[in-house]
C-alpha cells in the first residue's frame, strides 16, 4: 500500500497528528517550515526536527507522489507539466506568466464526468478523485522548477480550472486550499485564489457556506437552456434556473464577485441574440458578475466545434459591454503547445495505445 503524502495534511491535522505519537506542538511548525518555506524532498533533510520524528514521519508518509513524465514550455514562457501519480495515471498542470505574478491551474481529477462536447478533458472518463495531498503537490513541483531555474520566483496565484470538476472532488479540494493559504506556509491568499466549477448546485452552496473567502468562477457556456444542454450534459440535471438559485444564494451569502467563463464556439453560441441573452441572465447582478470571454482550443476529437473569428469575438465583447456587463477577453496561454485542457494528457495516452498495439503486431509478426 503507497504511504499517504505528507501535502494532504493542514498545519491542524499534522499537529494533532505528532501529538497524538507523543511529539510536542513545536515539531509541527518544524516540519511545516521544511516542507513548504525549504521545500526539502526528503525527511532526512530535516535537520533540526530529532530523528526518531523523522523516522516516524518517513515511515507513515511520502513527501514525493508526482513524477516528470513531459513538460513542454511555450515561447510566451507557460510551462505545461505531464504528471505521472503512483499508481500510472496521468495529470496536467500549467504554470503560467501572468502581469500579476506566476499562477498555476491544477487538476483534481483523473479525467472526467462532466462531458462537455467541446472539452479535451472529457475524452477520458473519470477513474478517480486525486488526493488533496496529490493536488497540493501540484503547486510544489511549479515551485520546485521555479527554484531550481533559480529565479527567486515564487507562485501567486492558482485556478483550479484543470481536469476534472472540483465540487466533485470537495472534500479533497477544501483540504488543499487550507493548506496552500496557510500563511506558515505557502501563503498564498485568498483573494488570488479560484475555483472554477461547471455548476453543481448543492456544491456551490456548501463552498458558500465555508466561507473560504477564494473566487469562484462558474462555466456558463451558454445563455439558456436549449443550447447549454447541447454543450454541456450536466444541464440536463442542473438546468439554467436551478443553477442561478445557487448562485443567488452565494452572492446574498459573500457579497463577491463570481466570474461566468464562456468559451466562444463559431456559429454555436457567439452570436449578438447570444449575448444579449446572456446580459439578460445576469440583469441585477451585474455589478456581482463578470464575464470572462474564452477563445476556444480546437480538439482533434471535437472537430463540429472551430474558434470563432476576430470579429465575432469582438462583436460579443462589444454587446456585453453595451448591456452594462464587465467583461474581458481572456488572454491565451501555451498557444504554440497543446493549449486545451486535457489534450496533452490525451496526446500521450493515445500515443502509448498505438505502441502497444505495435508492440503487439510485432510480436505477432
Amino acid at each position: 500500500m503507497n504511504k499517504q503524502s505528507i501535502y494532504g495534511l493542514t498545519f491542524e491535522q499534522l499537529t494533532e497528528w505528532l501529538i497524538e505519537y507523543g511529539h510536542k506542538k513545536f515539531r509541527a511548525s518544524q516540519v511545516w517550515d521544511w516542507l513548504y518555506r525549504k521545500r526539502v524532498m526528503d525527511f532526512s533533510e530535516m535537520t533540526d526536527v530529532n530523528k526518531e520524528c523523522v523516522q516516524l514521519l518517513a515511515d507513515h508518509f511520502v513527501i514525493e507522489t508526482l513524477t516528470e513524465h513531459v513538460k513542454q514550455e511555450s515561447s510566451d514562457g507557460t510551462i505545461k507539466f505531464l504528471f505521472k501519480l503512483q499508481d500510472g495515471n496521468l495529470i496536467e498542470t500549467v504554470l503560467m506568466r501572468q502581469k500579476y505574478g506566476l499562477a498555476v491551474c491544477v487538476t483534481t481529477q483523473v479525467g472526467c464526468n462532466i462531458g462537455c462536447s467541446f472539452c479535451a478533458s472529457g475524452l477520458i472518463k473519470k477513474s478517480r478523485d486525486l488526493t488533496s495531498g496529490e493536488i497540493v503537490e501540484q503547486i510544489m513541483k511549479a515551485q520546485q522548477h521555479l527554484d531550481h531555474a533559480l529565479q527567486d520566483e515564487k507562485v501567486t496565484h492558482v485556478v483550479v480550472m484543470g481536469i476534472g470538476e472540483p465540487f466533485d472532488n470537495f472534500v479533497h479540494l477544501v483540504n488543499f486550499l487550507q493548506v496552500i493559504k496557510d500563511q506558515k506556509g505557502l501563503a498564498i491568499g485568498a483573494k488570488r485564489i479560484t475555483v472554477s466549477t461547471s455548476g453543481l448546485p448543492d456544491k456551490i452552496r456548501e463552498f458558500t457556506d465555508a466561507d473560504l473567502q477564494v473566487n469562484l468562477a462558474i462555466s456558463i457556456h451558454a445563455p439558456n437552456n436549449e443550447l447549454r444542454t447541447q454543450i454541456m450534459k450536466i444541464n440536463r440535471a442542473y438546468p439554467i434556473e436551478i443553477l442561478m438559485q445557487a448562485v443567488e444564494y452565494y452572492l446574498s451569502k459573500t457579497n463577491r464577485r463570481i466570474m461566468f467563463e464562456y468559451i466562444l464556439l463559431k456559429d454555436v453560441n457567439d452570436h449578438k441574440e447570444h449575448a444579449l441573452e446572456l446580459a439578460e441572465l445576469i440583469h441585477g447582478k451585474k455589478d456581482l458578475i463578470s464575464v470572462n470571454l474564452i477563445p476556444y482550443n480546437p480538439v482533434d476529437e471535437h472537430s463540429q466545434y472551430q474558434r470563432s473569428d476576430q470579429e465575432a469575438i469582438l462583436s460579443f465583447y462589444d454587446t456585453l459591454k453595451k448591456q452594462g456587463v464587465n467583461c474581458t477577453v481572456r488572454l491565451e496561454h501555451g498557444a504554440d503547445i497543446d493549449a486545451a485542457c486535457g489534450q496533452l494528457r490525451s496526446k500521450q495516452m493515445k500515443q502509448s495505445a498505438e505502441d502497444i498495439s505495435d508492440q503487439d503486431r510485432f510480436a505477432l509478426g
